[in-house]
């Protein structure tokens, strides 16, 4: 047994400084060789023991290592970290949630909170560009106390002030947090470390705490056999010159060697095929963007970053699960992955359709949706094509005709189909936003639809006669009054309460200076009643029932009424009911 180095991931808001964090530890200049300066891959970077001690200096003096270092995973800001994923859980060991500390919280930061608790994966907070906190001096000391020493005291006000705000941020979605130098119980209080990417300060820290951690909480984890076969997931799939597709892999278990066989899973199964070469990038190296040429290996054990260079595999994806098999491996191999490959999802005949990129993120989406109230008739991993439409089209309840996807494409045949059908698409990048806009969605679809059910059918209704408000008393009668139940439109047919008599049809209405087409319980308005004459056939004070055919009744018996409404209902039924003992039954 030996203890393997821990996977950080590195996760958090678009432009917080997640790369350039990482750049200033390795002494790269990934980030600047990004499009827009904004990370579009995820990449990987091995940060030996011997580096972090380094760096670290006379912090590391008094600690007693056990990690032999640190790999790190950079993921895009615009990306789900819930796609990668290890057998069983979350592919990292550890985290790092960068903020940056005059920004605050972002939509991605909460998203980024979401995925790790999801995951109930361990992390610290890097407060980043604390180096433009208003009144700090910038400095090279890296360490962040001795830093800390050089400022002004309004600076370090500043700074307490906008540690407070994100201590505060984070308490409010359920995180007891501090500043990391004064918290004493780290299973209790998230460690939240001031950084500069800028400069340098904090970066000791940062690698001290995460060292820490790993070796104090996470032992047993890290603890593994370096012998067996190896388990990993991709990163990245990549068309390279010379090379053909390769695929980026984490891998997290055991050992991959160039005699073996590869098997990834893809969204048709899994596939195995020879392995041509494994490539792996140097200490300190950024795995998607080299300094210097990878070094072709025969073995690689995890933890660790490497570019396998794969014989003729296709329909690969990112976070699709790679395993290392012998020949006689091979059978049970392909067994565990294919069982792997299946979402754990719940399905319920009246759910949802959902889709995305793998199966992580399916199943997070899955459980998001569940935990709002909702469930899932179908999940599968892949782009949003015309097969996945054609099934919702013929779905009758309105609102089940909606296909979710996160973190995944919209096929353009997709996009004609459901305009011609009637089928609504939403996707996004952010978990929690894509289950808000599904719930705001449902909500107003279900307000169209309880519009179009009372087009189609009259709904109870119950007005009174208001006292001292006959304004025509025929030719139509024109009278004040308040809806007591239920709703009233023009060209209902109205009923006595008190005998079921037909009194004749509501011909217009108008509230004020306006003329509407319905009423709701708790207006007071002027109805033009074509039929009876004031005095005679209705009184002030009189209420009237809208008339509802036995038909509608039924139908409306089976809708989610509200109290009021029911009883309106119920006394139609009797009314009905006192001449035929049947009606509506």
């Amino acid at each position: 047994m030996s203890m393997r180095q821990p996977i950080v991931s590195v996760l958090g808001h678009v432009d917080h400084g997640k790369t350039s964090l990482l750049d200033r530890i390795r002494g790269t200049f990934v980030a600047e060789r990004e499009s827009g300066r904004i990370t579009q891959h995820i990449g990987a970077t091995e940060v030996p023991l011997s580096e972090i001690v380094r760096i670290c200096g006379t912090m590391a003096s008094a600690t007693t290592f056990k990690v032999p270092g640190l790999l790190f995973i950079d993921t895009p800001g615009h990306r789900a970290f819930s796609s990668l994923r290890a057998r069983g859980g979350s592919l990292a060991d550890l985290a790092v949630l960068v903020v940056d500390l005059n920004e605050g919280f972002k939509p991605q930061t909460i998203e980024s909170l979401h995925i790790l608790r999801k995951g109930k994966t361990p992390f610290v907070v890097a407060a980043n560009k604390v180096d433009l906190v208003q009144g700090w001096t910038k400095c090279d000391e890296q360490v962040f106390r001795m830093a800390l020493e050089q400022q002004h005291s309004r600076a370090r006000e500043k700074l307490d002030e906008r540690l407070y705000d994100l201590i505060g941020a984070l308490a409010t979605h359920g995180f007891s947090a501090d500043r990391y130098d004064r918290v004493s119980d780290f299973q209790r209080n998230l460690a939240i470390i001031p950084t500069s990417a800028l400069t340098g300060v904090g970066i000791p820290d940062l690698l001290l705490v995460l060292s820490g951690l790993a070796q104090r909480f996470l032992e047993a984890r890290l603890d593994v056999e370096e012998e067996g076969p190896g388990a990993g997931t991709v990163l990245e799939v990549k068309e390279e010159k010379g090379l053909g597709m390769t695929l980026d892999v984490i891998i997290y278990r055991g050992t991959f060697t160039t005699s073996d066989l590869l098997v990834v899973g893809t969204p048709n199964g899994p596939r195995h095929s020879r392995i041509r070469a494994l490539l792996k990038p140097r200490p300190m190296d950024e795995i998607r963007s080299p300094r210097d040429r990878f070094s072709n290996v025969d073995r690689v054990v995890a933890a660790a970053g490497i570019k396998v260079v794969p014989h003729e595999l296709t329909d690969i994806v990112a976070g699709a699960p790679v395993r290392a098999a012998s020949a006689e491996q091979l059978s049970q191999v392909l067994t565990e992955l294919e069982e792997e490959l299946t979402p754990h999802i719940e399905v319920r005949e009246d759910g949802i359709c959902i889709k995305a990129d793998a199966v992580g993120s399916l199943e997070a989406l899955a459980a998001e949706l569940d935990e709002a109230g909702y469930g899932v008739s179908s999940g599968t991993v892949g782009d949003i094509s015309r097969r996945d439409i054609v099934p919702v089209s013929t779905i009758e309840d309105p609102l089940r005709r909606i296909v979710l996807g996160f973190t995944t494409r919209v096929l353009p045949e997709a996009k004609t189909e459901a305009e011609a059908v009637g089928v609504t698409i939403l996707t996004s990048d952010i978990l929690y936003r894509l289950v808000e806009e599904f719930v705001a969605w449902r909500l107003q679809a279900s307000k169209d639809l309880d519009v179009a059910r009372r087009l189609a059918y009259n709904f109870p209704g119950k007005v009174l006669l208001l006292p001292d408000h006959t304004f025509r008393v025929k030719g139509p009668a024109i009278v004040g009054v308040r809806v007591l139940a239920g709703r009233v439109r023009s060209d209902q047919r109205l009923i006595r309460s008190k005998d079921g008599q037909d009194i004749g049809f509501v011909k217009s209405m108008r509230k004020g200076e306006e003329t509407v087409k319905e009423a709701m319980a708790g207006d007071e308005l002027a109805l033009a009643i074509d039929g009876p004459t004031v005095g005679r056939q209705i009184k002030e004070g009189d209420t009237l029932l809208v008339n509802l055919a036995e038909t509608e009744f039924i139908h409306l018996a089976k809708l989610p009424l509200n109290p009021d409404e029911r009883e309106v209902l119920e006394e139609v039924a009797s009314i009905k009911r006192a001449e035929r003992p049947f009606w509506g039954r």
